[in-house]
């Protein structure tokens, strides 16, 4: 690992460099949100959002994904990989990166998300702006970033830029950089350790006690139903989140019904039809029919049944869900303490 510092009026030029040689995706604003997208100059990039609507994840593993093309008996597979700079991610973000990372990889592993990720060097960087439902700070502790190549800090006078693997180093190339101080790499540390501590919202409890007291409140079909009275089956808390990875297949044919594409779509255990399967009879059974049933799930999922293969929950605190959330009961932090209250 090595610590480098970059002047302030040398960070745009870097910036550019770097947008010279690759494609470069980074926080941008939208009116008064902020979204990842491809950089066209580095004046657009925004380093000091709070958080964005869609994940980065949507960079290895989009919204909407060809997965082959077929013409008849023809066929050919959509993996076209493009080496890409994913800048300036919070770090709760690449924990997200991290699971997906994990999932995609075990048994059989996924091409169609591996080829991108594995072409994708990620620069995340420091948390500026802390958003209204963020609860980083209260979950999954025991769980370190690692999927990054470099970590930027913004301090007086510029930026430390840390590397972690040889792809961060290479980025050094494109720059201005000195050998950082150990002053600058004191005070990039009291930066991050300064906004620990300060999110809204909190959870009350370690990820293992919240984790056994979710699992002990399953068969409590009166709490899970309550919790999910006002729940539009919407689905848009799964959609934002960083660590869903749960997908639809579908073929799509042209109008010549000879050709078209196998794609898949980002799917939600929210919605009312997600568990529902065709029986041979011709009829159709959903296990999850309920709204409670549904809610309960998604809660089980990120708080209780990946736990022990992640290392911790499968929620970072990002507070997405949270701000996507139409009738606003899709909080974990609310669920979770009310779950641990009862």
């Amino acid at each position: 690992m090595k610590a480098s510092f970059l002047r302030e009026a040398d960070f745009k030029p870097w910036l550019a460099e770097l947008m010279t040689t690759q494609r470069v995706v980074g926080p941008v604003a939208r009116r008064s949100q902020f979204v990842f997208a491809d950089l066209e100059s580095a004046d657009d990039v925004r380093l000091d959002y709070p958080c964005t609507i869609l994940p980065p994840k949507k960079v290895f593993f989009p919204p909407v994904q060809d997965l082959v093309r077929f013409d008849g008996n023809k066929f050919e597979g959509c993996i076209k990989p493009v080496p890409t700079v994913l800048f300036g991610v919070h770090f709760y973000d690449v924990k997200a990166i991290d699971q997906t990372d994990l999932l995609f990889r075990e048994r059989n592993a996924d091409y169609n998300y591996l080829a991108q990720r594995e072409a994708t060097t990620i620069v995340a960087s420091n948390i500026q702006q802390i958003s209204q439902r963020a609860f980083w700070d209260s979950v999954g502790s025991e769980v370190e970033p690692k999927g990054h190549d470099a970590f930027l800090t913004k301090v007086d006078g510029g930026y430390l830029l840390e590397t972690r693997t040889p792809r961060g180093e290479a980025l050094l190339k494109q720059g201005s950089f000195r050998d950082a101080s150990a002053a600058e790499l004191d005070l990039a540390r009291k930066v991050n350790q300064a906004v620990m501590g300060k999110c809204p919202e909190k959870l009350k409890a370690s990820s293992k006690d919240i984790a056994w007291k979710v699992r002990a409140a399953f068969a409590k079909e009166d709490l899970w139903k309550g919790l999910a009275v006002d729940c539009f089956s919407c689905g848009s808390c799964n959609t934002v989140c960083p660590t869903c990875y749960c997908f639809d297949v579908q073929d799509h044919w042209n109008v010549d019904q000879k050709s078209g594409a196998r794609v898949r779509t980002w799917d939600s255990c929210l919605t009312s039809e997600f568990a529902q399967i065709t029986l041979a009879t011709g009829g159709a059974e959903n296990f999850r029919d309920e709204r409670g049933e549904r809610f309960r799930h998604r809660f089980m999922r990120k708080a209780a049944y990946l736990n022990s293969k992640l290392g911790g929950p499968a929620c970072v605190g990002c507070g997405r869900c949270s701000a996507a959330c139409t009738s606003d009961i899709a909080d974990p932090v609310t669920v979770i303490n009310k779950i641990l209250e009862a």
